[in-house]
């Protein structure tokens, strides 16, 4: 199969073309579509195709087909850890000798797209938050699911210089977003919350290092939020971070409390406890609760510094969205350092 390179118009021709409810395989009435920073996805009446955008944006570079077809590769062999069903595979767009797109075609390879099964958007865990649909017995095995695939991975990471370089520098890049003038964040102690976590590092290293050289790093989710879990019988959990080894590379303890003040920033704070409960029965890991309250401060921090950095996408009448995420992100870390400096 021959392949050719991605330019603007074409892809603006591709979209198009995953746009139309005639250009697939197996009939579908419509097709929805979401647009990322990074991709695009097409929802048919049973399945979802994601299409890389062929921009290079930060540790991304999706500019040339092959790196977006083997991105795509890693997407699915990644996310069939924890979603195996789901993933079906990667499908070939091709252009034939009339010049049209074909899903799955012998012609010219032109893009590649992730297939997945389309999950149901009303059991996603950030819904039923919203709506109040929680059940304990659902969230428990969501916690057992995750809890068995931490117990069950190898250690990622053993070198304790290197991770406590890694959590430094993330503190370190959160001051430059979180201090930008005109974001309304001025109220917010910034600069204590940063202080108080290398405080901590530098207090507990004995703490970090022993989890470090015990194995506890494994290769994780590395985007562990509500949206990316759907809460079936089966619970699954897609979309994991798969363009960054490094950020995958978590503390299982790092990535519960991320999922934790996620669903807590979209108000359900009795989620976390179940997690952490679940997670030491299955594992026999009884992390300190000051490791927790430390990785929520940490991650708050960092998810605010992200919300900030889209401003600097938009014009400032675009900003509201994004302020007011970033200081709930602030308002969660506030609360967990002081359960954090009480301790």
């Amino acid at each position: 199969m021959n392949q050719r390179g991605t330019h603007r118009s074409e892809t603006s021709r591709e979209v198009a073309f995953l746009r139309d409810p005639r250009s697939y395989p197996k009939f579908t009435e419509r097709v929805d579509v979401v647009e990322t920073h990074k991709s695009w996805v097409f929802l048919t009446n049973q399945y979802a195709y994601k299409l890389k955008k062929p921009i290079r944006y930060h540790s991304v570079d999706f500019r040339s087909l092959s790196t977006r077809c083997a991105n795509c590769e890693t997407e699915v062999r990644l996310n069939r850890r924890l979603a195996h069903d789901v993933y079906l595979g990667v499908e070939h767009l091709t252009i034939g000798e009339g010049n049209d797109f074909v899903i799955g075609g012998a012609g010219t390879l032109v893009d590649c797209l992730v297939k997945m099964k389309r999950l149901p958007a009303d059991r996603m865990l950030s819904s039923l938050i919203e709506n109040d649909c929680v059940e304990d017995s659902e969230i428990r095995k969501v916690a057992r699911k995750l809890a068995r695939f931490y117990r069950d991975a190898a250690a990622a990471i053993h070198d304790f210089d290197s991770y406590e370089r890694h959590l430094n520098a993330e503190i370190a890049r959160n001051q430059p977003a979180l201090t930008l003038s005109g974001r309304g964040l001025e109220d917010y102690p910034v600069l204590n919350l940063l202080d108080l976590q290398r405080r901590f590092l530098r207090e507990h290293k004995d703490q970090f290092r022993s989890r470090v050289e015990g194995g506890k790093i494994v290769e994780g989710h590395g985007d562990l939020r509500p949206e990316h879990i759907c809460v079936l019988p089966e619970p699954v959990m897609f979309d994991c971070l798969e363009f960054n080894v490094q950020l995958r590379n978590v503390d299982p303890i790092d990535e519960l409390a991320f999922l934790s003040l996620e669903c807590e920033r979209l108000g359900d704070p009795s989620i976390g406890p179940i997690l952490f409960e679940v997670y030491e029965d299955v594992t026999g890991d009884d992390a300190p609760d000051e490791l927790i309250s430390f990785y929520s401060v940490y991650r708050a921090c960092i998810w605010a510094r992200l919300a900030i950095l889209r401003t600097r996408e938009l014009e400032p009448a675009g900003w509201h969205k994004w302020v007011v995420r970033a200081g709930a992100y602030l308002d969660i870390a506030e609360q967990h350092q002081a359960a954090l400096v009480a301790r």
